[in-house]
């Protein structure tokens, strides 16, 4: 989805996004929110306290406040190619947040490292002959014993399908498998790729998610977590 298209789209995101998740019976920020406890926990399972966090693909800023939330400690950095879209971050957000564009392609050569680099539900909306270099790109962002965290839509999941094919601003997107991500991971030279599955249960059986925990492994919920060092 090209830089233009980003800046239109960006005063109706959340809209767009809310009529397209509608059957989930949740709204946009319980995805953004149960994204930052899941990688405050895979963080914490890795040892990684990170005083540095990027947000590849911030948007307008839905995991802004959950990310802060959960990782207090953190400078949080967002990156993005769409400047109207870090404008409406910017708004709601406050300027105790770094904010960055870049043109898709190449990351800024002064953007510094960090920890922890976080980025939920972005690359289906890259060409995938773009990736590993990309990949390679943000690996090199990493300070030593860093850790990667990336959230996607799972194309296995009929939901997930219907719900990407009914938004607007995923018109354009290719989602992607989990062990296809996870090659793309390994093939830009990350290592320790460990693939999570999640969100099985819509809102009208919530009482059930507790269950999620030991599900992880099944290739069926409505999206996926991939941790990397």
């Amino acid at each position: 989805m090209p830089k233009a298209e980003f800046d239109a789209v960006a005063a109706q995101y959340k809209a767009q996004h809310a009529a397209s998740i509608r059957l989930s019976g949740e709204d946009t920020g319980y995805f953004a929110q149960y994204k930052a406890e899941d990688a405050r926990a895979i963080a914490a399972e890795a040892g990684c306290a990170p005083r540095d966090m990027l947000d590849f693909g911030s948007g307008i800023g839905n995991s802004v406040a959950p990310l802060r939330q959960c990782f207090p400690q953190a400078q949080l950095t967002c990156l993005d190619v769409s400047a109207e879209s870090l404008a409406l971050s910017r708004e709601g957000h406050g300027e105790d947040v770094r904010y960055r564009s870049y043109d898709g392609r190449q990351l800024p050569d002064d953007l510094g490292e960090f920890d922890l680099i976080f980025t939920a539900c972005v690359f289906h909306h890259i060409p995938a002959e773009q990736h590993i270099d990309l990949l390679r790109q943000l690996k090199r962002q990493l300070r030593p014993g860093g850790l990667f965290i990336l959230f996607e839509h799972n194309p296995w999941n009929p939901l997930t399908r219907h719900a990407v094919n009914t938004c607007p601003f995923d018109e354009n997107a290719v989602l992607i498998t989990a062990p296809e991500m996870r090659r793309r991971l390994q093939a830009a030279g990350f290592a320790d790729c460990t693939v999570r599955y999640r969100i099985f249960f819509p809102g009208a059986l919530a009482a059930l998610r507790p269950l999620e925990r030991h599900m992880t492994g099944l290739p069926l919920g409505a999206q996926y977590s991939l941790s990397a060092r």
